[in-house]
Formats: C-alpha cells, structure tokens, sequence
C-alpha cells in the first residue's frame, strides 16, 4: 500500500470548557465555607477586585425590590418565565467563546448586582471584664455610667484572658508527677500524643517499640503506669480494657464483673440467659451489673476535647406567607459582594505601556468581571432550583415527612430548563432552612416505593418514617417482625418488600425484632 499525503476536511461537534465555563461550574458546587476563601483566593491574585464595604441601612435594603427572593404559592407554576433572559452559564452543555472581548463580557453583567449581594454581617463580640473586689469607687460609678476607665490600675487585661486545661496538658502533669525515670517519661510523651480523642491507644505495641527502638516490655510497663491516670480509663486499648481500668479504680472488678466485661459482645446482643450461665450469677445481680456499667465513661478522653463544631449555615431560607405561599430567599450572608475597581483599572491603563502589563491588565479586567458574573449567575441557579423544590415539596413544609414526595434530579431539571448534572451540583453541599428545620437540599431528592391501590406513589423517606413509628409506638409484648410491618405499611397503602424493610430499617440503626424483644426485657 503506497503512502500518499492529502488534505481533508471534516466537520465535527465538541464541547469547549473555557476557564471561564470551568469557573462557573466550580463556583456552583461550592459551599459557602468554600465560596468564601475561593474568592478571598481570587481577591489576593486579582488587583482589580475587592470586597464592597458600603453598606447601606436595613430599611432601605428592606424597601428595595430584591432578585433573590421568590414567592411559590399554589398558582407559581409560570414563575420560572421570569427567569427566561438569564443565561444558563452553568450548564455543562454550553460553550463558551475564548475570544470574547472584555466589552462584550462588561454588557453581560446586570445592572443590579449590588441587589443581590449585601454586605458581610458582622458579629459584634463583647470579652466579659473580670472585676476584682478592690475595684475603686471610681470605676464602679464609670461601669454603672456605661464605661470603663481601662486606665485605671484596677484594669488587668491578662485577668480576662481564659486558658483551657487541654488532655494533653492534663496528662503532662501527672507524667511530670509520677514518672521520674527519663526513658519511661520518654515513651510516656509518645504515648500521650498517640492517644485518639476518646482516650485510646490504637496502635499496636510492637509497632510502639520498634519507633522508638526500646523493648515491648519497657513500653508495656509505662503503659501500665499511665493506666492509673486520671481520668480513669484512659490510656485503654479496647472498650473491654476501658470498662475494666474504671471499674478497678472503683474497687468493683470483682471476678462476676471481669467475666461480664470479658463478654461485652454477648451483652450487645442482650443475651441474658447466656451471660447468667457463663458468669454463673443470677438475674437480680446481672442487673445490677449491668446497672453499674452503664454509669461508665466509654470515651474517658473525649471531655478534654476543644473541638469546635462548626454550625451549618443556610443557603436558603424558606418562609411562610400570610397568605399561605412560600418566600424563599437566598441568605445573603453567605454570598460575597465582590466589585471590580473600574476607577483603578481606568487609572492604570492609562499609564500602562508595556504589551506585557497590557495583556495582564486585560486577562485581570476580564477574569474579575466574570467571576462577579458567575457569582451572579450561581445566586440565580441556586434560588431557581430551591423554588421548584418548594413547589415539589409544598406537602412536606405542609404536613411534615410523611407527604414528602418522591423527587429526582431529572424532574427538576426539567422543569427550570437545565442539565441535570447543574442540578446536581446546585444541591450538594447546599441547605435550606424551612419551618420543619435545616435540611440539605439533596434531602428532598428520594426513590419512589409503589402504592398497593394504585394511587401516588411513597416516598422513600417517608417509608422510613412509617416504619421508625412503628417500631417506636409497638407494644413490648408484641414486638413487630418485618413480616408484620410489610403487612401494616400494604393496609396504609404502601407495596413494600420484606428485605426492603430490613435495609431501611438497618438504615436508621434499629435492631432487627430479637434483638428488640431481648432489649425490652434488659433492666433498666
């Protein structure tokens, strides 16, 4: 076969991800938390943006007409027309034009950005004053005038400052105090910043020795002596060692009490009969033992922790109306005000000679006013998609979980005329606040289980729970087996499986009808 060179021409689709599309896309799956330090990211890089600290008062904000806010009531079908002449920058199925000018990109942006952003709230934070009781008469008059004289020489700043006692401190001292031998302080250092926050030794003691190149027996020993630490139990290797070292320290691991924590799994399983036969006790002592354990701290450690759990911030909130309809609104809180510097950039490019500081300015010009388009066009998706859930879900804000209805991502989609997949990245890690609580937006997204008459079909969310009340509310003499809740849930009108029964209930952490029969007859 002879090797010829020719010319060809071919026409063919592609999809274009330009940085800009890319941006849009990553903004929309963002969190808020991440929206924040994404743009303080971009504001760091970009001379031409900044954070828009005027802030104008409550009441003119509230006179104002608002593009994040909607109102769903029960004749809000067409509302989603309002919304026709914003461009769908997130869907994944639109191209973008790399040669797009900085002017056609500034003619995109609305005229009414500042709307729809508002100003960081700030929260004012006041530091309690520890007063001594030698303060003058001077200072009592200036507290109950609504000042502080803080030149007086009564004021002490380093008074008012707190200090918590962490574990590791704790622990520390009692090394400091009880160990004087420099090799077994040593391993006892490792092992205080080896334990989890629950106050365990997780790691294998070989594996211990051989880091610090001593023998298994060395680091045994001082683990023996740190076992006598307060609080009791710490320094455990298993729940079973834990339970043990407390109930010692309280002169209670008598040999019934050693068998009975040797059996823990038995006890999980609520198998009385079994552990009277193996510890050889009767039922009035088992009850007292087990009494006695459940009074144990099963995380000795985890009263030191100074983790600070981080709330959930809405996205959304949804509110009822007078007239009965839904106000959602998006939590402006949570959306950075980020403005480009016209006056600046007009003062540098007139001064800017160079191609080089030329074509920066103009990659920063244009970069700056996509992302504030793109922060626009996220607020836009994220509300558009929290109304038509409210609009699917009205029955649930209504009644509660029972009339959640079954919903998928397609349904929405279709709906608000865009791809499933922005739907999908609109609703992760996005909550809304309702009047039934805060709920992540995926919440409202549940499978369908069939009705037995032939009618509407369940949600899956409500299926369960259907089958959590009943458990709760079923009469100790007559446990309910899965069997049996298939036949109650078909008399309500739900056609449910016996295995998809267990897998739900599973789900919700509930033992299956043995383990709750056994569980009702523990001491309690």
């Amino acid at each position: 076969m002879a090797l010829t060179q020719r010319l060809e021409l071919r026409q063919s689709q592609s999809l274009v991800m330009t940085p800009q599309l890319q941006q849009a896309i990553k903004l929309l799956q963002l969190s808020n938390i991440e929206l924040s330090s994404y743009v303080e990211e971009q504001i760091e890089k970009n001379p031409l943006l900044e954070i828009d600290e005027a802030s104008g008062s409550e009441s003119e904000a509230r006179d104002q007409p608002k593009e994040d806010t909607r109102t769903v009531g029960d004749d809000a079908s067409g509302d989603d027309n309002q919304d026709a002449e914003a461009s769908n920058l997130t869907d994944t199925d639109q191209t973008m034009s790399q040669d797009s000018t900085s002017k056609e990109v500034e003619s995109a942006i609305d005229a009414d950005y500042d709307n729809l952003y508002t100003d960081e709230s700030r929260a004012d934070r006041q530091n309690e004053q520890n007063i001594s009781q030698d303060t003058s008469t001077a200072d009592w008059s200036n507290l109950r005038g609504g000042s502080i004289n803080f030149d007086s020489h009564g004021a002490n700043f380093e008074a008012t400052l707190s200090n918590k006692k962490t574990r590791r401190d704790h622990l520390i001292e009692q090394l400091n105090i009880t160990i004087r031998d420099t090799t077994e302080r040593a391993i006892g250092l490792h092992l205080i910043d080896t334990i989890d926050e629950a106050g365990y030794i997780r790691e294998d003691l070989n594996v211990i020795s051989d880091r610090l190149g001593t023998s298994v027996e060395a680091v045994a020993a001082t683990l023996q002596k740190l076992q006598a630490f307060e609080p009791a139990g710490i320094f455990c290797r298993n729940l079973a060692e834990c339970l043990a070292l407390q109930l010692a320290e309280k002169d209670r691991l008598d040999p019934a009490m050693k068998c009975l924590v040797d059996n823990l799994d038995i006890l999980a399983k609520h198998d009385l009969d079994a552990l009277m036969r193996i510890c050889d006790i009767d039922a009035e002592d088992l009850a007292d033992m087990i009494k006695e354990i459940r009074q144990l701290d099963p995380k000795p450690g985890s009263s030191f922790s100074s983790e600070v759990v981080q709330p959930v911030v809405p996205d959304v909130y949804v509110r009822e109306t007078l007239d009965g309809s839904w106000r959602i609104e998006l939590n402006s809180d949570t959306l950075p005000r980020v403005l480009v510097n016209q006056e600046y950039y007009t003062e540098i490019s007139q001064t800017t000679k160079s191609k080089a500081d030329k074509t920066y300015l103009a990659e920063c010009y244009t970069n700056a006013n996509w992302l504030v388009k793109s922060l626009d066009q996220r607020a836009k998706t994220i509300l558009k998609v929290a109304t038509q859930v409210v609009k699917q879900q009205d029955g649930f804000l209504v009644h509660g979980v029972e009339h959640l209805r079954p919903l998928n991502l397609k349904t929405i989609a279709e709906a608000i005329d865009m791809h499933e997949s922005t739907v999908s990245r609109v609703t992760t890690n996005k909550y809304m606040a309702t009047p039934r609580g805060l709920f992540e937006m995926k919440y409202f997204f549940t499978s369908a289980i069939a009705s037995s008459t032939g009618g509407e079909a369940h949600s899956a969310e409500s299926v369960r729970h259907k089958i959590k009340r009943l458990i709760d509310h079923e009469n100790p003499n007559e446990i309910l087996s899965d069997d049996r809740i298939v036949e109650i849930l078909k008399v309500s009108g739900v056609d449910i499986a016996r295995r998809t029964v267990a897998k739900y209930r599973e789900a919700l952490k509930i033992p299956s009808s043995v383990q709750r029969r056994r569980i009702k007859r523990m001491p309690t």
